[in-house]
């Protein structure tokens, strides 16, 4: 761009007034445009200076006469008229064409902090959230898990109601415990009414289940089956990473700070599984628990779909299907029929 704007004011010439310093008399002068240079000469052709175009400062921008000056040595001037306005234009254009080339270490710093400020703000928004988490997951103990799903369930409690209790059915669940260990921790079955679409696992092991699991089937295959598939769930996806990851960021570092979390958290992730029943684990998945927990497939895939068609590749793969050796009995008949009036059914 300053070449260009040379190229085009090379040939142009002005009258002015020049002084080589405060205390000179200003003299007449005929300035032309050179290369890089403002050329300064007197009435009879003698040069006088030569000023850097890069290097001219302007005394008074916007008022005229134009008064121009070195860059640095405000006493040496240059003093076009109001009629030289090619002239003017001419210094103004290349001076401006000069400094857009010039480095602007301002706005260097400017869109360095402005790079450094976003790349905090990406940080916080896309990685903090998710280390804070995984964080927590590996570091929250047990006992705390167990508090957290406690204090979860209160809140579930206002859709499902309070567990069932009748006579023998703890005992029961505690039996179907024992035939139905998780592959890692401790377990509690906690039968309710409502709320829960089938079976639900929450932090710190305990799996609610809904009564109709075993007063609407004759097998505990079908509870046994929903169980599974409520291990499966966690066992891809902790629920503590499901409740933290619902919570966002400030959840984990409140849990990671104090050890605790909100009931505004609790009560949110509580409507949210309430809401959004969990879906069946993948075919595969389900096949490999049931054959590890020696459970026939068949009940809880019609428990399903009636019709076994969206379930035919589950039914047709059941480890244990007929002419198989059948797999230990779930629970006796005495406490399947407890497990069946737990809620008073």
């Amino acid at each position: 761009m300053a070449k260009t704007a040379l190229s085009k004011y090379q040939r142009l010439e002005a009258a002015g007034l020049w002084r080589a310093d405060a205390e000179a008399q200003r003299i007449d002068v005929i300035v032309s445009v050179g290369e890089a240079t403002l050329t300064i000469t007197d009435m009879r052709e003698r040069v006088q200076a030569h000023w850097s175009i890069a290097a001219i400062a302007r005394a008074n921008p916007g008022q005229t006469p134009a008064i121009y000056h070195p860059d640095g040595d405000p006493g040496e001037t240059l003093e076009l008229p109001q009629n030289e306005t090619d002239m003017i234009a001419a210094i103004e254009t290349l001076r401006n064409a000069i400094a857009r080339q010039r480095p602007r270490p301002g706005r260097l710093r400017l869109y360095g902090v402005l790079a450094s400020v976003l790349a905090v703000l990406l940080m916080g928004l896309f990685w903090l959230p998710g280390a804070a988490r995984d964080h927590a997951l590996r570091v929250v103990p047990a006992v705390k898990r167990a508090e957290i799903g406690q204090a979860l369930i209160t809140h579930l409690q206002r859709a499902t109601g309070p567990a069932c209790r009748a006579q023998g059915g703890n005992a029961a669940l505690a039996a179907l415990a024992r035939r139905l260990p998780p592959r890692t921790g401790g377990v509690r079955f906690m039968m309710v009414r409502s709320g829960v679409e089938d079976t639900l696992r929450l932090p710190g092991g305990t799996v609610m289940i809904n009564a109709d699991l075993v007063e609407d089937h004759d097998e505990p295959d079908v509870v046994a089956g929903h169980i599974i598939a409520a291990y499966l769930r966690a066992e891809a996806r902790d629920p503590l990473h499901r409740l933290l990851t619902d919570g966002g960021a400030m959840a984990s570092l409140r849990l990671l700070a104090t050890g605790q979390l909100t009931d505004d958290t609790l009560r949110a992730h509580a409507e949210t599984l309430l809401k959004s029943p969990p879906n069946p684990p993948p075919d595969a998945a389900l096949l490999g628990g049931f054959a590890r927990w020696q459970v026939r497939m068949a009940p809880y895939a019609y428990a399903r779909d009636i019709t076994g068609e969206t379930v035919l590749s589950l039914i047709e793969a059941d480890p244990f299907a007929r002419g198989a050796e059948p797999p230990p009995p779930i629970l006796s008949d005495a406490d399947w029929l407890r497990l069946q009036g737990i809620c008073g059914g």
